[in-house]
């Protein structure tokens, strides 16, 4: 069976990117082979990895140096059922060309706010552009950091339908647990019962993603 190759990119900074990529990645290693690849020079996945230690519960997050990333992938495609690409968050980067052209399907983290809206639309044009090379390429929108006692939030999918890509379903509410994975260099996956809703947020996206 391929690899499927998954990239979490947006050109904006702060949308929650390293978070969904880390947490994907558990998941999805709990399914089969799994590697994350880290391609952002600020090698978020990577430090969040070592501050868990040889103990923690994450699939093996392997630096990505240099501009030869789509080599490094068809690598990682021949040895894992599932790589994922932690990308730089910079829409001009030569690098994040290369993962677009590289990867089966791409996640766009929005926080519900009109400035990831707005950076956003340029995003969707750099991936029809990588489309029309990469034949095969999806493409999603998730939100990210959803509180349901938010106007804005609750309006986000409405927003969204405005735009050339189609959102997922599911996406990741705000909850304490993700910043607590983060702080404790875990996923979600390795807190127990009190992160059992954000356990419940990632699994409905790899569902819904592994079941298009």
């Amino acid at each position: 069976m391929a690899a499927l190759r998954i990239a979490i990119a947006n050109q904006k900074g702060g949308t929650g990117k390293t978070t969904l990529a880390v947490n994907l990645a558990a998941g999805l290693h709990r399914r089969g082979a799994t590697v994350l690849l880290d391609a952002d020079p600020q090698g978020s996945a990577g430090h969040w990895s070592r501050v868990g230690g040889a103990g923690n519960d994450m699939p093996p997050i392997e630096s990505l140096d240099g501009t030869d990333v789509d080599a490094a992938i068809g690598r990682a495609a021949q040895a894992k059922r599932y790589v994922l690409v932690d990308c730089p968050p910079h829409l001009q980067s030569d690098r994040l060309r290369r993962v677009m052209g590289a990867v089966d399907l791409i996640l766009i983290p929005v926080q519900p706010s009109p400035l990831d809206l707005w950076a956003s639309v340029d995003m969707a044009a750099a991936i029809r552009e990588a489309q029309a090379p990469n034949k095969g390429l999806r493409a999603y929108m998730v939100l990210n950091q959803l509180d349901s006692r938010n106007a804005l939030s609750r309006s986000m999918h409405e927003a969204l339908d405005e735009f050339d890509l189609p959102a997922l379903g599911n996406g990741l509410s705000r909850r304490a647990a993700f910043r607590s994975a983060a702080l404790e260099g875990a996923s979600v996956y390795g807190l127990g019962r009190r992160a059992a809703g954000a356990v419940q947020d990632v699994e409905a996206i790899i569902k819904e993603i592994l079941n298009p």
